[in-house]
Formats: C-alpha cells, structure tokens, sequence
C-alpha cells in the first residue's frame, strides 16, 4: 500500500515510519506488564440476538482462565473502576485475600471504595458508552492472561462466524449503497468464513458514517491479519506449529482475489490505527495527572508502566498527521445530536453481538478490540471533560475503569 488515505492528510508511508521505529516496540512492551496483561472478561454471556449455535469444540478455541493466585494483588482488590493506591490500604488488601480463599469474587470495599464506587457506577450508567460492558462482579467473569491466551487461527470458520460478520455488516453498520456480501453462508460452491467478498462506492454516505463503516471494516481487516500471521500450520505428535499463512492472506487481501477490494481493507486498517491513536494523545491529561497511578501493588513496577504509557503518550503528540475528529457531527446541532446517538447505538449493538462469538478465543479477542475500539469513540467525544479534569482528585465527570484502559492500550496494540 502508499499514498494518502481518504477522509484524512496522512499518507501510509508516514504511518509506516512511525509505527515501526516509535510506537510498536514501546507498546509492545507495555502490553506485557501486569497491569495490561490481565483482562476480567465475561465468556459466558448469551449470545442476545439468536440461539446459541453451540460452542466451538476445537481445543484451539478453549481460553485457559487465570488462576487467582496468579493475579497480582492490587488488579483483584476492591472495584473494577480503581486505578489509584488512594483507596487500597493494607486492611483491605487482607480483606481482599481472606475473600479469595473464600470465593473467586471480592464484595469487600471501605466505605471510601463503596462511596466513589457509586459515583463512577451513576457515571458509568450514563449515555458516554459506544460499549456494551461485562459486568466484572458477576460470578462468570474471569481474569484472562492475555499473553497465554494469543490472538490465532483456531480453525473457527463456517456458517457460525459468518453470521456474527454478516449481523455486523448488513445490521448495525451504516453500508455505501453497493456493498454486498454473500446470502448464503451453506452455499456448496464457497467457503464462507471471516474473509467475505464487499465491494462498495461512497455514493450518498456522509463522513460519519463513511467513518463508521472504516472502523468495522479495519477491525475486520486487523482480526482477519491476526489469524493469517498466526495460523495452525501443522500439527505433528501433538506439537502445533503456528506461523504466517502466505495463501491465506493472499486469499483475503490479494487484489485480484477480492476483486480490488483487499487493499481497501488494508487501508481501512491504517485509518483504524489513526483514529485509535488520535485518541491516545486526546487521553493524555487523564493518565498526566498524579492521582492516576496504575495499580497493582508493585510500586516499582506500577511507577515504571506509568512513566512508560506517558512516553507513548509524548510519541502520539508528536504524530503531525492525526484524523481530526472535529468535522464529525458539526452539523445543525438536533441533526448532530441524533446522528451521534445513532452511531453509540450502532457500535454498541456491535460489542453484544461478540456475545454470539462461538469460539472462547475469537470471542475473548472480538470482545476486546471492540471495547478498544468503542473507549477510543468514548475519549474523542469527551474531550471538553477531559481537558477539565481535577488534579487531585477522582474525576466524575469523566471516567475509564481498568478494564476500559486495558482494552484500550491492547486494541492499539493489536
């Protein structure tokens, strides 16, 4: 791919640059401390929209959950919402590990905890969310460490996968007029899985939902890379060998085996990236603060993932060419209004259909760059709360739980 990337002033090759020599090998790094390697999730959730087609039985698609034992200290104590030291005293540290003995679910919090608890639970119910969240008290959400759990091919494909797409595309996403994608997933003469065929021109869609459309299409675009890259090649005497699948991703992104459409996928993936990384430097303020502190009870550790998330920070600022979020919904204000209500609503029926997910890996994964992708939307339509943040204090005007900052940091990350 090169040259400029529609609906923004930024060409592929600067994206290149840097991406390889700044950002990845620091992101890449931050993704493997604790505080972003752990990811409380919810697998068990029924699928909302259509009879559960069963779960994959291929060993593949298992996701082995973490033990309790393993989760530092810090993550598990108290609210899912906490991200500072102030409320984690050493009482309710020993609270905490009498509960785990217990139970697998902590309900021990001071009256301090329970107080801001409720603040950021009345803020969290309001209108902000372009995702639909897992509840991390309910019994069914476990910790998942990502790092043992990696995004591949598992050898989920068919009718199944191809109905969560097709839901996605054909239900919930603002469509140019001549997309269209295969009918009939059981269809002899093809194999439908996540790579179907969509071909499309921009006549009569407004940027917002050209917008819209990129950011399905790239997340997409960046699952169907995964599973390329890392692709079940063989398995002998029980020993798999994963690796890149050249044919594979020829198949999904060759231009002349999509019929142009393949490299339009791959840009869409670019003006994910952008959008994903707009949002970064957006949320700085929030991290920049004191109070922020990412808390696992390693002060050391904690102290060192901070200084490095700011560093990317200072990198995303330096970026010159970022999608400038202002165009959008600058319209009439009550047109704006409902437009932007419309595209929350839209994403959000997005993140529960990854409830519908059959396969624990793909599921766990969809789930997280979805909810990635929907704090990105949150943070760029917060901006003026952002900016007016207290200092020394928990904000309540503008709020991200851990898991939030943990899908957030791994969605770019992917």
């Amino acid at each position: 791919l090169t040259g400029v990337l529609d609906d923004c002033l930024c060409d592929i090759e600067s994206i290149d640059d840097f991406n390889t020599f700044k950002i990845f090998p620091k992101i890449q790094k931050l993704q493997e401390r604790d505080y972003f390697r752990y990811y409380k999730v919810n697998l068990k959730r029924p699928c909302p929209f259509w009879a559960d087609d069963g779960h994959c039985s291929i060993k593949d698609c298992h996701v082995e959950p973490c033990p309790e034992s393993k989760i530092p200290v810090g993550i598990k104590a108290g609210s899912s919402n906490k991200y500072s030291k102030v409320a984690n005293n050493s009482k309710e540290l020993e609270d905490c590990e009498q509960a785990n003995k217990l139970g697998a679910v902590n309900s021990t919090l001071s009256n301090q905890s329970k107080e801001a608890f409720i603040d950021w639970a009345r803020y969290d119910d309001s209108q902000d969310h372009f995702c639909e969240l897992d509840d991390e008290r309910s019994p069914d959400a476990q910790y998942v460490d990502l790092l043992l759990n990696p995004e591949r091919y598992t050898g989920y494909k068919g009718p199944s996968a191809w109905r969560v797409w097709n839901s996605i595309y054909e239900e919930n996403c603002f469509k140019p007029r001549s997309v269209y994608r295969p009918l009939n997933p059981l269809a002899p003469s093809r194999v439908f899985n996540l790579g179907s065929v969509c071909l499309f021109s921009w006549t009569g869609l407004c940027l917002e939902k050209r917008v819209f459309y990129k950011l399905i299409s790239g997340l997409h675009a960046s699952i169907n890379l995964h599973l390329c890259a890392n692709y079940l090649l063989e398995e002998t005497w029980g020993k798999p060998r994963w690796g890149p699948n050249v044919k594979e991703f020829t198949r999904r992104f060759d231009p002349i085996e999509t019929k142009g459409e393949g490299p339009r996928r791959l840009k869409n993936l670019y003006f994910l990236y952008l959008i994903e990384l707009r949002a970064l430097s957006k949320v700085a303020p929030y991290f920049e603060r004191s109070v922020v502190d990412l808390y696992t009870g390693n002060g050391h550790e904690d102290a060192e993932s901070k200084a490095l998330l700011l560093d990317i920070f200072r990198d995303t600022k330096s970026f010159h060419m970022h999608f400038d979020e202002k165009s959008m919904f600058a319209g009439d204000k009550k047109g704006a209004k409902s437009l932007k209500e419309e595209f929350r609503l839209h994403f959000k029926n997005i993140s529960r259909i990854m409830d519908c997910v059959g396969c624990d890996k793909c599921r766990l994964w969809g789930k997280l760059q979805t909810q990635g992708l929907g704090t990105a939307l949150k943070i760029l339509f917060s901006e003026k709360e952002i900016q007016s943040l207290p200092e020394n204090s928990p904000s309540k005007g503008f709020q991200l739980t851990r898991q939030e900052i943990v899908a957030l940091v791994n969605a770019f990350g992917r």
